[in-house]
């Protein structure tokens, strides 16, 4: 599933044939279209860069600065690639105004009264917003109406209130958009998950870069998987993500998923088939599936991972969704790397990150040598 197919590869490799063609020939009117990030530089530059042509084997191409930036690579003081952006795409300045828009206006605008209010065409709109957001405007709006009925129930007041507040204009429509993604009824969420059984339980990772793993679970799955230096970290840590749960430590309630996520750390065991109880917009879900069939021992780019959910401007948000990732290991955003090189950032450290890719790259490494 994370690998391109045979057709879309075919596809990417022909538009790179042509940005090529573009920056080999400092060509102006591709400026605004693409950047290009050199590899053995750490340097992105517009088409037209009067800069010396690196080698083709060392070069990248990328949709836009962001997405160069979250892969590592820095602009060039020479073309100013930024600026150049800036004033090339029109839309960036029209989605900004969009996305403010939709984090304050009441109820649910339609994509025909955004664009008359922005202007252009519903079409050009919901197409340039995913491209430049990574969502649909719906899907951004669904995003910041969650946040804020997650906010309001922290808070005193009723559920209708909350509800209200945060935009939803019918309680069918709040129960059928943001129940599912709370995760647990509103009366519960908003006690910061109290009366939510959670069972844990914390072993040792038999690898001393990643130290000791904490699992947690509510009765319809696992809702963490962490790693840290001490218990203490651990516990305080589920601690705070689910303030008034019922939290217990229970070893072996928990023994067959801690025993299997140990025997995919030594590589016993190459997939990882467990049951999540996690929160997630639809977004971070595609994202995350993407993840999960990523082979054991192989990496993918931000931007590989954001083609291949055909979303191939969305490296930014790719980059989001990983370090969004509650469950280290059972979703494997470790193997998320940036084009520009390196292992990149991790929630839970970049020195884990390292070494399990080492590992998971020792151990593919002799499986393929047949030992």
């Amino acid at each position: 599933m994370a690998t391109l197919t045979k057709r879309s590869a075919q596809g990417l490799a022909g538009a790179d044939d042509a940005r090529w063609r573009a920056v080999l020939g400092h060509d102006r009117g591709a400026d605004g279209t693409f950047v290009y990030g050199v590899r053995s530089t750490g340097i992105y530059c517009r088409p037209s860069c009067p800069s010396r042509r690196p080698r083709r084997d060392r070069v990248a191409f990328f949709e836009a600065p962001a997405a160069a930036r979250d892969a590592g690579f820095r602009a060039c003081r020479r073309c100013a690639p930024d600026a150049t952006a800036a004033v090339a795409d029109p839309w960036v300045d029209k989605i900004r105004r969009a996305c403010v828009y939709l984090s304050n206006v009441e109820g649910h605008p339609s994509l025909a009264t955004l664009a008359a209010r922005l202007g252009g065409s519903p079409y050009h709109l919901q197409r340039n917003f995913k491209r430049l957001v990574g969502v649909s405007p719906r899907e951004y709006a669904d995003a910041v109406r969650l946040r804020k009925v997650k906010g309001r129930l922290r808070q005193p007041g009723d559920i209708t209130g909350a509800m209200l507040d945060a935009g939803y204009g019918s309680s069918s429509r709040f129960y059928e958009r943001a129940v599912p993604k709370l995760g647990m009824a509103p009366s519960v969420y908003r006690r910061g998950g109290a009366g939510m059984p959670i069972a844990y339980a914390i072993v040792d990772s038999a690898n001393g870069a990643l130290g000791r793993l904490l699992v947690a679970a509510t009765p319809r799955g696992i809702c963490a998987v962490a790693m840290g230096s001490s218990d203490r970290e651990l516990v305080a840590g589920l601690s705070r993500e689910y303030p008034a749960a019922a939290i217990t430590a229970d070893a072996g309630a928990l023994a067959a998923w801690t025993t299997g996520i140990l025997a995919h750390l030594a590589g016993r065991a190459p997939r990882l088939d467990l049951p999540l109880d996690v929160q997630a917009t639809a977004f971070q879900w595609q994202v995350w599936q993407a993840l999960a069939a990523i082979p054991y021992g192989e990496t993918r780019t931000y931007a590989e991972v954001a083609v291949s959910i055909g979303r191939p401007t969305a490296a930014r948000a790719v980059a989001g969704a990983c370090a969004s990732n509650p469950v280290a290991l059972a979703i494997p955003c470790h193997r998320v790397v940036p084009a520009a090189g390196g292992h990149g950032g991790y929630r839970w450290g970049t020195a884990r990150k390292e070494a399990l890719l080492i590992h998971e790259g020792r151990v593919s490494g002799k499986r393929r040598a047949g030992r």
